[in-house]
């Protein structure tokens, strides 16, 4: 049986030092899957040589000036040409058997699409305890995140991914398993394959980051709880939209 296609969607913002290596982990997945894959990286505000880079390894490359990683999503998820897309951030990289096992859920027919497990490439104590975090709020949400796969028509039906600037990922999967229950299809996780997930956050700004964001801000997070959101919106921008500069 011919195996069905594929887009890998990259958004990628000032990611040279990253870009190189996430598309050949794609390309590795790409060669265990078998069948014809494509790569688009979304190049978002890039001043340096993310889209060259990207170019040079074969990846197709959009330009986007959006300040919203949802947007930035979409815009190749609604451009890909492959029946299956997948998405994965720029720093972070997908192991071997991923496109393989994620085409694989999809053509059992049970599954909608679903996310990944994550584990982080290097590990201290207090990402020990992020990692924690991560699998609890899986486990009891169901609204796996990290590499996001379905059928382009999926994205499609359900309007991509949800454009806010943050939590867009669990408000994604959320979008997703809803729509999945309307088709008699379950929203899932991939068992044998993984996200790897970058830690040059923590590299640059210490182990701790997170939990010292979550007492720094604690005032900002009650506000935009509250509807207010102006505060942490800049928290975002520092720490996303700008942080590549």
């Amino acid at each position: 049986m011919e195996k069905r296609t594929v887009t890998v969607v990259i958004p990628a913002h000032n990611e040279e030092k990253y870009v190189a290596r996430c598309i050949r982990s794609v390309r590795g997945a790409a060669e265990r899957y078998g069948g014809e894959v494509e790569v688009i990286v979304v190049c978002n505000r890039c001043t340096d040589r993310t889209a060259d880079i990207a170019q040079s390894l074969g990846a197709r490359v959009l330009l986007n000036e959006d300040r919203c990683i949802a947007k930035v999503r979409n815009a190749g998820i609604f451009a890909a040409k492959g029946e299956v897309v997948m998405t994965i951030d720029c720093d972070n990289r997908m192991t071997r058997g991923t496109i393989r096992e994620a085409v694989h859920l999809l053509d059992t027919g049970r599954y909608i699409g679903g996310g990944a497990p994550i584990k982080f490439e290097r590990y201290s104590f207090p990402l020990y305890l992020n990692d924690l975090m991560c699998r609890v709020s899986f486990a009891v949400t169901g609204l796996y995140c990290g590499i996001f796969w379905a059928e382009k028509r999926t994205f499609e039906a359900v309007g991509g991914f949800v454009e806010k600037k943050a939590m867009e990922d669990a408000a994604t999967a959320k979008r997703l398993r809803a729509y999945g229950k309307t088709q008699g299809k379950a929203y899932t996780t991939l068992r044998r394959n993984f996200l790897v997930n970058s830690t040059r956050k923590y590299d640059d700004l210490g182990d701790w980051l997170y939990f010292k964001l979550m007492i720094q801000n604690a005032g900002a997070l009650a506000r935009a709880a509250l509807g207010d959101g102006k505060d942490l919106d800049k928290l975002i921008d520092r720490l996303f939209y700008d942080y590549n500069k």
